[in-house]
């Protein structure tokens, strides 16, 4: 079975084959991620988040613990600036 080949445009263009855009739900608007790994070009389709988002969501500080006073001034603060304006 030979290998889905694409032609580069003189634009500099590619079309993805069908079969590759069918196996890897590529649709109008995904974004594609190059990458040169020596003589070969790597494409995949782009993660909704990159790396770095990710680490940051998982191993991000907790936060503070508070006081009870800490909350309720908290809350205070919350509820008085809700209500200024009526």
């Amino acid at each position: 079975m030979a290998l889905p080949q694409s032609k580069v445009t003189a634009q500099g263009q590619i079309s993805v084959p069908a079969e590759i855009r069918r196996e890897l739900g590529i649709g109008p608007g995904t974004v594609l991620e190059w990458e040169k790994d020596g003589d070969q070009v790597v494409v995949r389709k782009a993660g909704r988040f990159s790396s770095e988002q990710i680490h940051a969501a998982l191993f991000a500080s907790p936060p503070r613990a508070r006081t009870q006073k800490e909350l309720k001034q908290a809350i205070a603060r919350h509820v008085k600036a809700r209500h200024e304006g009526r």
